[in-house]
């Protein structure tokens, strides 16, 4: 079988998140907030979905309002890859593969899914880069969906800016608070942010304080944990940024297939 060619027989469906926004908020010194350009990172979404693919899973993109999702710039160069052409030209061929085969480019808007439809999904899948800090950590449609992965204790998956997204259960209708308060988490760290705060001249709003204010316990991968490491806690695990993304990937499809 050719890399990500699904069986004829799918074997579940995932519901990929993604965000609408194209740039994030950075606070400048001077109180002004500018828009910096972000988007989905690029391996951080291809390399999970190559592994689900190539178990057999069908998967659906969704979005606050079904917007296509712009790529982070710096996820597409080089300098993101270490070098290594071909596993970016695989990456972006695959994106390329979805938006012509699948609805990557027409996300399904988040209140375009009904509660009963959900329960037709094994999993579900929450890729960083900047630009879910526009949109997804207080978005309720999004609350509601997540508030069903979890309450369903179905495989949850997100990394580095990602689980922002998880604060959105906060927002859904009837919410009794944060579905993932006492969750071990991680995902991008205040440490990582800083440096990109030094970068753009600004402060940006950070996941790790995000998160353990809402009741998680956040586990920094700075001095703990090793670049690549996960931490996995019960139907959820997460990724700190995109060195993770293959044991994310592996851990996650062991999830679906009942590995935990």
């Amino acid at each position: 079988m050719e890399a990500s060619e699904a069986p004829a027989e799918p074997t579940g469906k995932i519901l990929i998140i993604l965000s609408d926004a194209s740039t994030f908020p950075v606070e400048k010194k001077d109180g002004s907030v500018a828009q910096e350009e972000s988007g989905v990172f690029v391996a951080e979404l291809a390399k999970p979905l190559e592994r689900l693919l190539d178990a057999g899973f069908e998967v659906t993109f969704a979005s606050p309002g079904g917007k296509g999702p712009n790529l982070d710039l710096i996820s597409t160069s080089l300098m993101a890859y270490l070098g290594n052409y071909w596993s970016k030209k695989k990456d972006l061929s695959l994106l390329e593969k979805m938006k012509a085969e699948n609805n990557f480019s027409s996300p399904r808007p988040f209140a375009s899914i009904p509660d009963d439809e959900l329960e037709s999904f094994n999993g579900v899948f929450i890729p960083g880069g900047h630009a879910p800090l526009a949109d997804l950590g207080d978005n309720p449609d999004l609350g509601r969906i997540l508030w069903h992965f979890h309450d369903e204790g179905k495989p949850t998956a997100a990394l580095c800016h990602g689980p922002y997204a998880l604060l959105s259960t906060i927002h859904s209708s009837d919410s009794p608070g944060f579905a993932y308060t006492g969750y071990q988490i991680t995902a991008w760290s205040n440490a990582e942010e800083r440096v990109i705060e030094t970068m753009k001249g600004g402060t940006i709003p950070k996941v790790e304080d995000a998160l353990t204010q809402a009741g998680a316990q956040f586990v920094s991968n700075v001095g703990l944990k090793l670049a690549g490491d996960i931490t996995h806690d019960r139907e959820l695990v997460t990724a700190s940024n995109p060195t993770g993304v293959a044991t994310l990937g592996e851990e996650f499809l062991e999830m679906l297939t009942g590995g935990y």
